[in-house]
């Protein structure tokens, strides 16, 4: 072996040396998944090689709009997403350990507040959804579903006092059946109004005492006029004065 190739492998084998102490996947792999010309992904890797988060510019215009986080290899833990393409995200995804998408926030009026968050059951299902309707950073509207994702119930705080104070509750034909309303603030209804098929009023119940029973019934007739008023005068749960309208 002459000196000059001595020395070319003897200069390679202290580079695979000096390499060896580095894991060869660790670090940021940059790709063009289009081929167009222009980095467009970036995978970032732990010292073992796997894969802790991936970010995207899906749009070409040189802006990360789209991030993964994984918290094993593979599995993800949450997707960020800028709707918009102005720089921020603004819609969030967060996932279960089994992979399904557990709870998505977002911001729908696009002002950097998250105003909207949604929640699913283990099957991957919507079970509720929260609106913050002001934007004061404080939920102030819950709608429920069934496991058929169909709307059972929405529960709102009207004057933003952190309490609930209006209850709506919807048929199975996702028409609205009636709706609760707490008048004085002590976290009960003391309001019900019941619809009819048409979501016309068809009577209107209180509780004027506040002992949680009615003792006034409304009752309406099918153009929305009142036809007739009962009234339980010594609120034993009997209506004992009827006047027809």
């Amino acid at each position: 072996m002459n000196k000059k190739n001595k020395i070319i492998i003897n200069g390679l084998l202290l580079v695979a040396t000096l390499l060896s102490g580095v894991p060869a996947n660790a670090g940021i792999t940059k790709m063009d998944s289009d081929f167009d010309g222009k980095i467009d992904q970036w995978h970032h890797k732990d010292a073992n090689g796997i894969v802790q988060k991936i970010e995207y510019d899906n749009n070409h215009d040189g802006k990360v709009d789209q991030i993964e986080r994984f918290r094993s290899d593979k599995v993800l833990e949450q997707v960020q997403f800028d709707t918009n393409y102005d720089g921020t995200m603004d819609h969030f995804q967060y996932y279960a350990q089994n992979g399904k998408v557990d709870r998505i926030e977002r911001d729908t009026k696009l002002n950097g507040l998250i105003d909207t968050k949604e929640y699913y059951g283990a099957n991957g299902k919507l079970g509720k959804i929260e609106f913050d309707e002001n934007n004061d950073q404080k939920m102030d509207t819950w709608t429920f579903f069934d496991a058929n994702e169909k709307i059972t119930r929405i529960e709102r705080d009207t004057n933003n006092n952190g309490k609930v104070d209006r209850w709506d509750y919807f048929a199975n034909n996702d028409k609205i059946d009636r709706v609760a309303f707490d008048i004085d603030g002590n976290g009960r209804p003391e309001q019900w109004q019941y619809f009819s098929e048409s979501n016309a009023v068809q009577k209107v119940e209180y509780d004027s005492n506040g002992d949680d029973k009615v003792d006034r019934w409304e009752h309406y007739d099918d153009t929305g006029k009142l036809s007739q008023i009962e009234l339980d005068r010594n609120f034993d749960g009997k209506p004992d004065m009827v006047q027809d309208q």
